[in-house]
């Protein structure tokens, strides 16, 4: 036998000591197995809320993707639509990524185009010309020589100067 080591032989008190510490810890080792079990089953719960709520998430995704290509699509047509709606409204002037935008900028359009007419009407207004040619009025003679006053009545009364 190595040194150090004595057979030792246990009294009774001692072994029943001995059982009773290892009925203890089977107890405890039972109790620790059964909360790893719960655990474990916890766990694999767990992983298959995560693996759907990952599934919905990528169908959330793709749904929030056709939305998005659809309104998209749907602004496109709505600005071609006021586009053709509004011809008097320059064309660049309206412009716009959401539906907001696009009426903000048809309202600037709209405003704009008033103040040009606004403006064209006060110039038209004031450069007014009457139709027709302008009354005829008899000529002064102040101001004539004699020899001018009389070529000027001979051809009023149809002869030549």
């Amino acid at each position: 036998m190595p040194d150090g080591i004595q057979d030792k032989v246990s009294t009774p008190d001692e072994l029943a000591d001995i059982k009773a510490q290892l009925g203890e810890e089977q107890k405890t080792n039972a109790t620790f197995k059964e909360a790893a079990e719960k655990k474990d089953a916890n766990l694999a719960e767990l992983e298959t809320a995560l693996s759907e709520a990952k599934k919905s998430s990528e169908a959330s995704a793709a749904d929030l993707a056709a939305v998005k290509e659809a309104s998209n699509r749907a602004v496109t047509k709505y600005l071609a639509m006021v586009k053709a709606l509004n011809p008097a409204i320059p064309e660049g002037m309206i412009v716009g990524g959401t539906i907001e935008e696009i009426d903000l900028s048809i309202e600037r359009g709209k405003a704009m185009v008033a103040s040009v007419k606004k403006a064209l009407e006060a110039e038209a207004s004031a450069a007014k010309v009457p139709a027709g040619a302008p009354p005829r009025g008899t000529i002064s003679l102040e101001g004539m020589s004699p020899k001018e006053k009389i070529a000027y009545g001979i051809q009023q009364k149809g002869g030549v100067s």
